[in-house]
């Protein structure tokens, strides 16, 4: 996942924590703020300590870039998403947590229109 897809600073979570809209399941919510002056979508992860040590904390956000990275076709460009982890996320496999943030990601309109997405997990 390239630098310029990922949202780092305080001030851009904080921007779309604000101004955006949040769709959520019980693994994942998700903030998405419409940026039409930008061709590509950005990521944010936010995983609390409360869902277990380090090791867990990156294995869950290894997993959700790892399922953007295979969906970047599907996800609808010009918007800026901050997903935040929950408590079920901490025990899901990998297939698990892609067919969640798949279904929070259609929920909110976070992919293109055009059905399943091209490989199952």
């Amino acid at each position: 996942m390239k630098k310029k897809y990922r949202i780092k600073k305080n001030e851009e979570f904080q921007e779309v924590f604000q101004r955006g809209v949040s769709t959520a399941n019980r693994q994942f919510v998700v903030y998405t703020l419409d940026r039409p002056e930008q061709p590509y979508f950005r990521i944010g992860l936010s995983v609390s300590k409360k869902l277990g040590k380090a090791v867990v904390r990156n294995r869950i956000k290894r997993y959700v870039r790892q399922c953007f990275l295979e969906l970047k076709e599907e996800v609808a460009p010009g918007k800026d998403y901050v997903i935040i982890a929950r408590q079920p996320a901490a025990e899901m496999g990998y297939a698990e947590v892609k067919k969640s943030l798949i279904h929070v990601l259609r929920k909110a309109g976070g992919l293109k229109k055009g059905g399943q997405p091209s490989h199952s997990a």
